[in-house]
């Protein structure tokens, strides 16, 4: 029997899950972070290390706390993160500033310059990162840093992904060169390829931009995957977290890959973790390059296995400001969902809130709702959305497995899929297949497990989801329903690709000038 501490850093808070290699998880604990955002600029959004770290050592002691476990009985830590959550730091890792978090996208413009860049130069790796940079992504971000934060670039020693800066920080590592970095991370985000010679050369940076210029040997060193050592906990950090000092801390990873091994993926499956926003997360046995997605990286999800990513750039959000705007909660707004039929709002709502990671990778459009009548209420547009939110995961599927994705299995995982049915039948009635749902929360067991390899109870990531992954409900698609849906996804695809992309038309061209034209009377508003 071995116990280990399994973390999740999400948007807004830190889960610290113990979880015991014979009976599964024991007891979590929350620890709860600041956002911060500005209403004057909605691209914005970051947080603060310090803060943080404070959550994560008071949800570790409460976790102690609840379960009466020793800290000295903990025999490893792991940790995921959001992404790309990126943080510049000067010497001895010291932040310059707050972290840029996944959800910030003010750097759009940067993206749209790489991606021009690498598509003139004929840079390879954009291929494996779906043809198009983004602006949730970490060159992009540390460009607009460099750009905006002159008085700062003579510091800049470097810039870290969350996990890894955390890892560092917990294992006392001050040395940037030291520092272990999570191919997971730098895969998905950072154009990073092993068979490609790892990060692109200096030469392709410096044409986006001469600022890049020394970038490239600042972000050198170890690149490992999860099944890596990133180094040992730290006496300091030992203290602070009521742990024993010197139990090892594996490479981290990104929140959704880890969370799909705590689901249950295998190769060929898909999950659909499905939070704040989505990430559409699949195991395949070879490199199959898809148009559109956030990566393909060998070792990001399983170490021994190719790892790909897509997703929503927002989904419960859109729920939560669905119901906010009509002055309730996601949760009463949803009493009396379950009596809805599938269509009967009359509306299609194209799920574009907070942009589209996927497969269009276009920051610059915003949520349409087609359809109102005077009748329509706050409750017709959650369905709408969810429904909506299934549509787009659909386009996604389609996409993937047009380029030769294998899907066996589609798994809902998350936060939202454990406490919301209606959401989960709807998605197998849009996709048209069974959907699998974990019988338990399965946030931070994904960490947990790779903790598990780190302190040699298991051997192999399959031995422990045998032992400690739950078991899966599973949503069979209603034949009416899908008729229905069936009918209704040619409208909702001819839509996405004819609004989210600019063509002759210039249909494409509309939500971009809307988003410019609200930022310019913003600009104008504050300079008088």
């Amino acid at each position: 029997m071995a116990i280990v501490a399994g973390v999740d850093f999400g948007t807004l808070s830190v889960r610290v899950s113990l979880v015991d290699s014979e009976r599964g998880l024991i007891e979590s604990a929350i620890a709860e972070y600041p956002l911060h955002r500005k209403r004057e600029d909605p691209e914005y959004a970051t947080q603060s290390h310090d803060d943080h770290m404070r959550a994560l050592a008071v949800a570790m002691r409460e976790a102690l706390k609840r379960t009466g476990i020793a800290g000295d009985q903990v025999q490893a830590i792991a940790l995921d993160t959001t992404g790309s959550s990126v943080i510049p730091v000067g010497k001895n890792l010291q932040p310059l500033g707050e972290y840029y978090l996944w959800c910030d996208h003010r750097a759009k413009g940067e993206a749209a310059e790489i991606t021009e860049a690498a598509q003139r130069e004929g840079l390879e790796a954009i291929k494996w990162c779906g043809g198009v940079y983004s602006s949730e992504w970490g060159f992009s971000k540390l460009l607009h840093w460099l750009r905006h934060n002159p008085d700062e670039r003579s510091e800049f020693a470097s810039a870290f992904e969350h996990c890894d800066m955390v890892a560092a920080t917990l294992c006392g590592i001050t040395d940037p060169t030291k520092v272990k970095r999570s191919v997971c991370a730098m895969g998905h985000k950072w154009l990073w390829n092993r068979q490609l010679g790892g990060l692109p050369p200096e030469s392709f940076l410096v044409k986006v931009d001469p600022r890049l210029r020394g970038v490239r040997a600042k972000l050198d060193g170890e690149y490992a995957t999860s099944d890596q050592i990133a180094g040992t906990l730290s006496v300091f950090w030992a203290e602070k977290l009521g742990l024993k000092a010197g139990i090892p801390i594996p490479v981290g990873a990104f929140d959704a890959h880890w969370d799909a091994i705590g689901a249950g993926c295998r190769t060929d499956d898909i999950v659909n973790v499905v939070g704040t926003a989505s990430c559409v997360i699949g195991i395949t046995p070879s490199v199959n390059l898809v148009p559109g997605v956030c990566g393909v990286v060998q070792g990001s999800v399983h170490p021994r296995r190719t790892g790909i990513e897509a997703g929503l750039s927002a989904a419960g959000d859109i729920f939560s400001a669905i119901a906010s705007r009509a002055g309730t909660d996601v949760k009463r707004l949803s009493v009396g969902l379950e009596k809805y039929r599938a269509g009967q709002t009359g509306l299609l709502r194209m799920t574009w809130d907070n942009g589209d990671r996927t497969v269009l990778v276009n920051p610059n459009l915003r949520g349409v709702t087609l359809g109102w009548n005077l009748q329509s209420t706050a409750q017709d547009e959650l369905f709408a959305a969810i429904e909506g939110t299934a549509f787009h995961t659909r386009v996604i599927l389609d996409r993937m497995a047009g380029h030769g994705v294998q899907i066996k299995r589609v798994i809902n995982a998350g936060g939202i899929p454990q406490k919301n049915d209606v959401l989960n039948q709807v998605y197998a009635n849009v996709l048209g297949r069974p959907v699998l749902v974990p019988s338990k929360s399965v946030v931070s067991l994904g960490s947990a497990i790779f903790a598990f390899l780190a302190a040699g109870t298991f051997q192999t990531i399959e031995e422990a989801q045998d032992k400690i992954c739950p078991s899966h409900r599973t949503f069979l698609p209603d034949d009416s329903a899908q008729r229905i849906y069936d009918d209704l996804y040619p409208l909702y695809s001819k839509l996405y690709f004819t609004l989210g992309q600019r063509g002759s038309d210039g249909l494409g061209d509309i939500l971009p000038k809307l988003i410019a034209v609200a930022a310019s009377s913003t600009t104008r508003a504050t300079d008088s």
